[in-house]
């Protein structure tokens, strides 16, 4: 793991929403939202981590949508005083990152949570609860071609043991390639990290 800097959570949660932004799942809700608030999504596409309104706007956003700092949703048991760093993981490093554990990508993963065995198991043409595996193929063929990703949001106790917060389709189109190079990503650790990162 090479060290790329210190970070915070402003910067996390504005790479985690620009991330989601193109999402099928998440993307719409996030465009509707800011729609509603007369807002652009320039917020979220090129976010000016110096403005304390617009840090607040993403940060008010992300609680909206996924329950970030109200202890519900996807942040549910998520800790207070996380400590957050930008990185680049290894080939190998990036291929040890567990998804959450969240049904869908157990189910993708055979029960181990690695994007590995979720990489063989979408080649193989198996589906997690028969959804289309077309969008991994796709960030793949993207990725091979050359196209860069936003960085991935990890998290765990210790920086050798991470799970994936953000950009589980970006980190399964990595493991579909092959994991051709290194992976650029935001890491949050926190000792009490236990309790969402299992």
């Amino acid at each position: 793991m090479r060290g790329l800097g210190t970070s915070s959570a402003d910067e996390m949660i504005a790479c985690f929403l620009s991330g989601e932004l193109p999402s099928r799942r998440f993307g719409p809700d996030l465009r509707s939202r800011l729609a509603a608030a007369g807002q652009s999504e320039r917020l979220l596409t090129h976010p000016d981590l110096s403005d304390a309104w617009a840090n607040l706007a993403r940060r008010d956003l992300l609680a909206a949508t996924r329950g970030y700092g109200e202890n519900r949703g996807l942040f549910e048991n998520f800790p207070a005083g996380v400590t957050w760093t930008r990185a680049v993981l290894s080939p190998a490093e990036a291929a040890a990152v567990r998804y959450l554990d969240y049904s869908y990508w157990v189910e993708l993963s055979g029960g181990s949570r690695r994007p590995a065995d979720a990489a063989a198991r979408v080649t193989a043409g198996l589906r997690a609860f028969d959804v289309s595996n077309e969008p991994f193929l796709d960030a793949a063929r993207a990725l091979t071609e050359g196209a860069s990703f936003p960085p991935l949001v990890l998290v765990g106790v210790r920086q050798d043991d991470l799970v994936c917060l953000e950009g589980h389709l970006r980190l399964t189109a990595h493991a579909l390639a092959g994991f051709p190079a290194d992976v650029e990503c935001l890491i949050g650790t926190a000792p009490d990290m236990g309790r969402w990162a299992r």
